[in-house]
């Protein structure tokens, strides 16, 4: 027995000498420390008490977790213990080193030494006897689980630009491919995607599609968040008419963004320039740097009003003190309306000329008529109001009335020249001179009866009018255009007297009668239908051509009445009376000379009466 102890103490002193020196300085542990073999304590090892209280299994455990334990085919978490330009080293645990392609970590530019990261294992030993990790292999069978943890809660993740694309970027997130729209790169529009490629970007991921594994990311929502606290610290800092200096961001047509300091302000269009702009490019460019007043901002919405103009000294401010009511100024159109047309006088003083002050003409206008945009005009000041800001101007007033003297230029019954500038329903505007319009009612338009005025004449027509009235004070004018021209009336009486018989063609019917012609005149007469009867006692069609007896003529409505039935009927109530008369003259001469017959006649007498009376 004393032999076996010897051998076994003889085997285990080597090894106790050899542990390390750290092992050595330990109190607590007996195998630290050189013991003779006849003073091994045998009762404490069997107690456990020689491993200072520590079990053997622990020791046992804590050993084991020392050595490298590398399972295939298993995702396990690494250490980076070396980085060169072509690869990453990477520790598993133990003497357990592999060696990982540096493009595999492109993604995360910040990789250092003794970063913790997850690798694949996908072989113990190499043909060189070389530990094969891969980290790209480890993103992927992770990623997807990842991506959905990242969505969940909100996490800003990191991103490799791949490749530019239609509509946006692909970027690498945890090895999968996820798509960054265009319009979710950045705040302000991009004009160069290029700039982004094989660049790492932080991103925020804002959709996934389950069943199509898609991913959608974004970077602009990382910049608003950001830029919503630094609104929020800005407006908190913020007072009306505070002035602060900004780079012009972005032009629009409506106004300029300008950038102050990640905090975005609009100065509208109206508050760059105490002048009228058509764009804003007129005032600033594109990163310029200009200084800015606060009008206005809202905390709750989180928008600043800008201005610029209001830096400078308001031109009203710097306006003539001498200018007054009655004097002549030279001014640019730079705005028209309907009702009028705005003049700068100086770069942000404008006057109003409205239409009605244009022209003497009492005619509704329009004011493009008289001006167009870019006119140079004098006029004169109509009224002026400095404390509000406002001043009126007049055309018209610096040439001479024509309603003034206008009874003597163009006196009541004078024939004139005047041209039609407008037709109404109700009658012609016609124009004497610039200024002077009159009034041609329908009625006066033409002596033959007309449904609208445009069936005489024309806008743009040179027609004789002649002067019936004047109203001065409300420059009116009354015209006629028929009192020029001779009455068909006069030569249809002439040639129609009421009696005569004419004939004419039934041109059209109604139930009530129907309209006849004549062969060279343009008159028309009518006839009811119970003149129509012919003397077979059929009635007259249209197209028929028959003599008509002029039955009355009426000139206060134009209208010639005629009568077919009264050319015959009436000769034949002529013959019937004179039949008549000359039976009656028979009839008293008989009777005159009854009282000179005898008896003997007075049968042969009573027989001839009967006679003649019967018409025999």
């Amino acid at each position: 027995m004393e032999e076996e102890v010897k051998v076994v103490e003889a085997q285990e002193t080597p090894e106790v000498q050899e542990a390390p020196v750290a092992q050595k300085e330990t109190k607590k542990s007996s195998l630290n420390a050189s013991v003779a073999p006849e003073d091994f304590d045998w009762d404490a090892f069997e107690q456990a008490d020689y491993y200072g209280g520590t079990s053997k299994e622990d020791v046992k455990a804590a050993y084991d977790q020392t050595l490298s334990k590398v399972v295939e085919n298993e995702v396990v978490e690494g250490e980076v213990t070396a980085i060169n330009k072509r690869e990453v080293i990477v520790s598993i645990g133990g003497k357990s080193e592999g060696v990982i392609s540096a493009p595999e970590f492109r993604y995360n530019p910040d990789l250092k030494v003794g970063d913790k990261v997850e690798v694949f294992v996908e072989s113990a030993e190499d043909k060189k006897g070389q530990l094969v990790i891969s980290h790209k292999k480890a993103r992927a069978l992770k990623s997807w689980d990842r991506v959905n943890e990242a969505y969940n809660s909100g996490e800003i993740v990191k991103g490799f630009v791949k490749t530019r694309t239609k509509g946006g970027m692909i970027v690498d997130v945890f090895g999968i491919e996820a798509f960054l729209p265009g319009s979710q790169i950045d705040i302000k529009p991009i004009r160069d995607y290029d700039v982004y490629v094989n660049q790492p970007i932080d991103l925020k991921i804002v959709k996934i599609n389950q069943e199509f594994r898609n991913v959608v990311v974004s970077h602009k929502a990382l910049l608003e968040a950001e830029q919503e606290q630094k609104r929020s610290e800005l407006i908190g800092k913020l007072e009306k008419g505070q002035v602060l200096e900004g780079v012009v961001k972005n032009i629009t047509n409506y106004g300029v963004f300008v950038d102050l300091g990640g905090v975005d302000g609009l100065i509208h269009i109206t508050d760059l320039s105490w002048g009228r702009i058509n764009h804003p490019e007129e005032v600033v460019t594109l990163d310029e740097k200009i200084k800015v007043v606060v009008l206005d901002f809202n905390e709750q919405q989180k928008r600043i009003a800008l201005g610029l103009k209001q830096l400078t000294a308001h031109p009203w401010d710097n306006l003539d003190p001498n200018l007054g009511v009655g004097d002549k100024v030279r001014g640019k159109v730079v705005l028209i309306a309907d009702y009028g047309a705005f003049v700068e006088i100086e770069p942000g003083v404008e006057g109003l000329i409205h239409v009605s002050e244009m022209s003497w003409s009492p005619r509704l206008h329009s004011a493009q008529e008289f001006l167009k945009v870019g006119d140079e005009v004098e006029a004169q000041i109509l009224t002026l109001d400095r404390e509000n800001r406002k001043m009126s101007l007049g055309l018209k007033q610096l040439s001479a009335n024509p309603w003034e003297s206008i009874r003597e230029k163009y006196p009541v019954g004078s024939q004139q020249k005047a041209v039609v500038r407008n037709i109404t329903n109700f009658g012609v505007f016609a124009e004497l001179e610039d200024g002077v319009e009159g009034l041609v009612h329908i009625s006066d338009l033409s002596w033959n009866k007309i449904k609208h005025p445009s069936e005489v004449v024309a806008p743009g027509d040179t027609i004789d009018v002649q002067i019936l009235d004047f109203d001065e004070a409300s420059h009116k004018l009354s015209l006629g255009h028929k009192q020029v021209l001779p009455n068909p009336w006069d030569e249809i009486e002439k040639n129609f007297p009421v009696g005569s018989t004419v004939e004419g063609t039934i041109a059209s019917a109604t139930d009530k009668g129907a309209t006849v012609t004549f062969e060279g005149t343009d008159a028309e007469g009518f006839v009811y239908s119970r003149d129509l009867v012919k003397e077979d006692g059929k009635q007259a069609v249209v197209g028929e051509k028959l003599p008509f007896k002029v039955v009355e003529l009426r000139r206060s409505t134009r209208r010639i009445l005629l009568s077919h039935l009264r050319t015959y009927s009436e000769a034949k109530e002529r013959a019937a009376a004179a039949e008549q008369d000359n039976t009656k003259k028979a009839v008293k001469k008989i009777n005159a000379n009854v009282e000179r017959t005898t008896l003997g006649d007075i049968d042969a007498l009573a027989a001839l009466k009967d006679k003649l009376e019967k018409g025999e």
